[in-house]
């Protein structure tokens, strides 16, 4: 049975203040990562199922118009990325359309830009928090790493004061000068896992913005063409 003093809670209340300093930041950023782990699965979970309701929406060959009256009368969700797009390039249709003896090209164009900037802004939220993980996932091997040459330089420059070198004297301070270095690792696994993951739903999100901003604008497009009566009398 181990010592109190050899125990993982004993090691690193007998730390060096610099070990423990060390140790209490991997903490806290693991921490920080794990709440954003679980805010950001929970926010793209929803994204997405916000995104293929709207798009079965849309695609069931309802009026524009009542989906854009319904989106603009009612406050929507922050996860609502899809429906945003549509907002966007729809009113900008409809403000176009009102002008008087504007060319169809000129309308089309438009449209393309107010959904690439409207795509633009849906893409600044899929990369909430990426910025962080990655950091605690590239940093926190080398911060625990630190720790541990600290550790152990404090262990060695201890051995200059005793007699005899045992392994019992030894032990400890590299000991804990290793969890250091499991504290880091502890923090960035996880940190890198969950950003590899959220990168890759964020590009699918984003493939699937541009898609549906291409079908928005082909309906449009033949809307325009067919001499559709204007969005302001639709609406």
């Amino acid at each position: 049975m181990q010592s109190e003093h050899m125990s993982v809670w004993g090691l690193v209340s007998e730390a060096s203040l610099v070990v423990q300093l060390v140790m209490l930041t991997l903490v806290m950023a693991s921490v920080a990562s794990w709440y954003l782990i679980i805010q950001r699965g929970a926010s793209l979970h929803r994204s997405e199922r916000l995104l293929n309701g709207f798009l079965q929406r849309f695609r069931s060959g309802g009026e524009l118009a009542q989906l854009y009256r319904e989106g603009s009368e009612h406050a929507l969700p922050r996860e609502a990325a899809l429906q945003r797009i549509f907002l966007a390039g729809y009113g900008a249709f409809s403000q176009l359309q009102r002008q008087p003896g504007i060319a169809p090209d000129a309308v089309v164009e438009g449209v393309e830009r107010s959904l690439y900037v409207a795509i633009a802004e849906q893409e600044e939220q899929l990369e909430h928090g990426l910025q962080f993980l990655a950091t605690v996932g590239s940093v926190s091997p080398y911060i625990g790493l630190f720790g541990t040459v600290w550790g152990i330089m404090n262990s060695f420059l201890g051995l200059s004061q005793v007699q005899q070198a045992t392994l019992s004297t030894v032990a400890p301070g590299i000991a804990e000068a290793l969890i250091a270095t499991a504290i880091g690792l502890f923090a960035a696994i996880p940190a890198v896992m969950a950003y590899n993951r959220f990168a890759a739903r964020g590009q699918t999100l984003s493939a699937r913005y541009y898609a549906f901003a291409n079908e928005l604008q082909a309906r449009l497009h033949r809307r325009l063409h067919a001499g559709s009566p204007s969005i302001s009398a639709a609406a």
